[in-house]
């Protein structure tokens, strides 16, 4: 009992958890109650909301049918007035077309009317011509009839004359007792011998009023060109002598064994030539810049005093350099002697090159730099293209710079290194034509020519060996005595002039002139010479007797 007692404490606090949750239950389904009025009060008022929407909605589409009534109604009475409105228009219209076309029609009429008269009045015309033509055709037939009867009767007529001439040919071979070929051949020539002195009549005028107005004109172009055209002159040699201080130097530079003169020969190319001659060496070589090199670089070598293998070729080296700037400055220096400055570098090297190489012992960069100021000038008095002129007359001997090396002719190399650095065709061709190998083009080509002649032909400009000098003299003797009707010939001023004594029996004064150009194109044709040669040819007649 007493544990029963002392657990009702225990049975109160079951009381209030009971009570506890009676409340809470109870405010659950209080809740819950709520919950589904509010569903319940929801659907009614659904149901309310749908039968009211029904009913404004009844009413207003009601009230549309009655509007679109009315809208159907007014627009069928609208469609009935423009419908009455579009008829009434289209008459209109259509009237309005039907009395254009009634217009269009009338005035297509009275112009189909007015072509029926032109045509009818041509159609007239046409008739009256063709009856013209019938008439002339009749006449041209009976022309062409008649020219056929004249040209049947003088066929019989040629005919009757070729008969005749046959017959009086005949006669005059039995006369003259000549065949028809021989008398023509008598006949050609006496007709060529009479054209000849007339045509050589005329020619002598012709030449001599030329030569009286052109060449005084000529020698004053030449003579200033010359005149202006102050260039050093200098006869160069395929040999260069080295001083020594002592004659001893040369067994240094001979070397043990002759190593040192063969490395030098070696690197250099040329060869040296040590002789009696006191404290002197030659250089050997032709070409002039290789000698050029060797000189220096003895020079070097004896200044120095070091001579052997190793050293001779470190100084070749350092000769080999400075000889290639100084063709450089050459170049430079030849392009502003002659104020042209735009040519290629490389080309520019290539013509400095030509300080070192001579042509009949004449310096070959002085040559050309005479050329082009001398062209230039003549250029410049006759009115041809100055700039053209002297770059033709610089460059012309180019090839000769490289003729060493390369084959062919120093034109071909020219023109194949002018083309290379793309140079003008003008130039091109100055350079090509400067010895008549083709024909000219330009006015240029013959002023480079022209001046090339006068740098290498003035006296003391080039030299050449006597054997050279004899054999030029002989050949043009021949030249001039192969012709028919020459005495004597005598080539004379150093070969710049020949003098041809001809048979005043055989060769008449006309004669005397066409031979002297024909000389002259032979001699043009197979000899080469520098400058100019004159041809004369003299006719003369003596006449003596002895007074008794």
């Amino acid at each position: 009992m007493s544990t029963i007692f002392s657990k009702l404490p225990n049975l109160n606090l079951i009381k209030g958890e009971i009570m506890n949750n009676s409340i809470s239950l109870l405010c659950d389904a209080v809740a819950t109650a709520g919950v589904v009025a509010g569903i319940c009060a929801l659907i009614v008022g659904l149901i309310i909301g749908i039968f009211v929407y029904k009913f404004v909605i009844d009413k207003k589409i009601n009230k549309n049918k009655s509007n679109a009534v009315k809208i159907i109604e007014d627009a069928y009475a609208e469609a009935k007035s423009v419908k009455k409105e579009s008829i009434l228009e289209a008459k209109e219209e259509a009237q309005k077309i039907r009395d254009e076309a009634n217009n269009e029609a009338n005035e297509r009429r009275r112009e189909i009317q007015k072509q029926e008269e032109r045509l009818d009045q041509r159609e007239e015309y046409v008739t009256k011509k063709e009856q013209l033509l019938d008439t002339k055709s009749e006449q041209i037939e009976n022309e062409k009839q008649k020219v056929e009867d004249e040209k049947l009767k003088l066929s019989e007529k040629i005919n009757e004359q070729e008969v005749i001439k046959v017959q009086m040919l005949e006669k005059l071979e039995k006369i003259s007792g000549l065949s028809k070929k021989e008398a023509k051949d008598i006949l050609i020539e006496s007709i060529t011998d009479e054209a000849k002195k007339d045509a050589g009549a005329i020619v002598k005028q012709i030449e001599d009023e030329a030569r009286e107005n052109a060449e005084k004109h000529a020698q004053e172009i030449v003579i200033g060109a010359i005149q202006k055209c102050a260039t050093d002159l200098t006869s160069e040699m395929t040999v260069t002598s080295v001083a020594l201080p002592n004659d001893e130097m040369k067994g240094r530079i001979i070397g043990r064994e002759g190593r040192n003169i063969r490395s030098i020969e070696s690197a250099t190319g040329v060869e040296l030539i040590v002789d009696d001659t006191p404290e002197t060496i030659t250089i050997s070589s032709f070409d002039p810049f290789r000698r050029e090199i060797a000189r220096l670089s003895l020079e070097k070598l004896i200044v120095d005093g070091r001579i052997h293998p190793g050293r001779i070729e470190e100084i070749v080296e350092k000769s080999t350099i400075e000889v290639e700037k100084a063709i450089k400055e050459a170049g430079e220096n030849a392009c502003n002697e002659t104020q042209i400055y735009n040519l290629n570098p490389e080309l520019v090297k290539v013509l400095g090159r030509l300080k070192f190489r001579t042509s009949y012992g004449q310096n070959c960069l002085k040559h050309s730099v005479e050329t082009s100021i001398i062209a230039g000038l003549i250029a410049a008095e006759i009115g041809a293209n100055v700039t053209v002129a002297k770059r033709g007359g610089l460059l012309h001997d180019i090839g000769k710079a490289l003729d060493h090396e390369i084959e062919g002719t120093h034109v071909s190399i020219g023109v194949d290194l002018a083309k290379k650095y793309k140079e003008n065709e003008a130039v091109i061709h100055c350079i090509e034509a400067h010895h008549g190998n083709v024909p000219f083009h330009s006015i240029e080509a013959i002023i480079v020519q022209v001046a090339d002649a006068i740098s290498s032909s003035r006296p003391g400009a080039r030299r050449e060996s006597f054997e050279n000098y004899i054999k030029r003299l002989q050949q043009l003797e021949t030249i001039c005595n192969d012709f028919k009707g020459v005495e004597k010939s005598y080539a004379i001023q150093a070969g710049r002039e020949v003098r041809i004594m001809v048979k005043p029996d055989e060769i008449s004064d006309n004669e005397a002139l066409f031979m002297a150009k024909e000389i002259a194109k032979r001699i043009e044709n197979e000899m080469q010479y520098p400058g100019q040669i004159k041809v004369n040819v003299i006719r003369e007649s003596r006449f003596t007797d002895t007074a008794k």
